[in-house]
């Protein structure tokens, strides 16, 4: 029996990009996409899409009957910046889309469930360095709350009731492709865009704020790694920790002046600062490395260059329209 795969919140940054790895993988009409909205010209042209709200059991659960879905991959997030200006709204919808998908897979609905966390998981009480896989976790943001409740939701499932459910705590995510959804990494999104339109930058964070990132090319492609990968194998059922890359605004603004030397940067720090100083800078993800063969394959000066070129490319084409 083959894979059918619904991908809930597929509008969104990885979302987007997910559904199109996925359905190259495991064919177009084996892959659904579903937002409350919605998606761009290619999502809705390239297979079957659905409107869902992600916190309505119903709606999810008539579409797994429809098509048969075998596996969920849940997106749908109120990201950590957004979050923060409606709290309530943040929680319940972090809280009521996973217990949602968790009680179906509970009921044997649905055989598998992917389910993204995050660094906002940790707080400022963990340690920056090396953030282990288990540590103190006490975060400071509604996101990160929602995200270790959420994390120990997963594990509780799948002790008491065998649900076979994955996890990745994703570090900064950046993408060239897919505009930012309102998180506190995303200014590591946005300079790119605003060097080249602008030539200039006014970054939220300070110069040397330092976080974990990685390309969403190696997001993507260690989101279906973890679903690919044996079941035996997975050993961690709250969340793994994953790495790839740190780096800070100042670092970043010096890459990218090798390839627009006039680029300026600025700073002005906002609420998004504190946010940003409770996280780790650097993750230990050894636990993937170790369990399931995670390797990426981006750093800060390739990343860059692969952006640049295809966002000079997608000007190009645009002017010529």
């Amino acid at each position: 029996m083959s894979d059918t795969i619904l991908i809930l919140g597929a509008c969104g940054q990885i979302g987007t990009e997910l559904t199109q790895k996925l359905r190259s993988i495991y064919g177009a009409d084996n892959v659904i996409a579903s937002d409350i909205r919605e998606g761009n010209a290619e999502m809705m042209s390239s297979g079957p899409f659905e409107i869902i709200d992600a916190t309505n059991q119903e709606q999810i659960l008539s579409v797994v009957q429809k098509y048969k879905v075998t596996q969920v991959y849940l997106m749908a997030a109120m990201l950590s910046a957004t979050a923060e200006k409606y709290p309530l709204k943040g929680w319940d919808l972090n809280m009521t889309s996973l217990l949602a998908v968790l009680e179906l897979a509970k009921e044997k609905h649905i055989q598998k469930i992917y389910w993204p966390s995050s660094m906002a998981a940790f707080g400022p009480t963990s340690p920056k360095m090396n953030t282990p896989q288990q540590t103190i976790m006490e975060p400071s943001t509604v996101y990160g709350i929602s995200k270790v409740a959420g994390e120990h939701w997963c594990n509780y499932y799948h002790d008491k009731y065998g649900v076979d459910v994955r996890s990745i705590r994703y570090p900064g995510i950046i993408s060239w492709k897919t505009l930012p959804g309102g998180g506190t990494t995303d200014y590591a999104v946005d300079i790119y865009f605003d060097a080249l339109k602008k030539g200039t930058f006014e970054c939220f964070l300070s110069e040397n704020t330092r976080l974990p990132m990685m390309y969403m090319d190696d997001a993507i492609n260690a989101t279906i790694q973890l679903m690919q990968a044996d079941e035996k194998s997975i050993q961690i059922r709250t969340s793994y920790n994953l790495a790839a890359i740190s780096f800070t605004p100042a670092e970043i603004a010096t890459e990218i002046k090798k390839y627009i030397p006039e680029f300026t940067i600025t700073y002005n720090p906002d609420f998004r600062q504190a946010i940003a100083d409770s996280w780790p800078q650097l993750i230990d993800d050894s636990a993937a490395r170790k369990d399931w063969g995670w390797r990426h394959q981006f750093d800060l000066a390739s990343m860059t260059k692969d952006i640049i070129t295809n966002l000079q490319a997608k000007a190009e084409e645009s002017a010529e329209v």
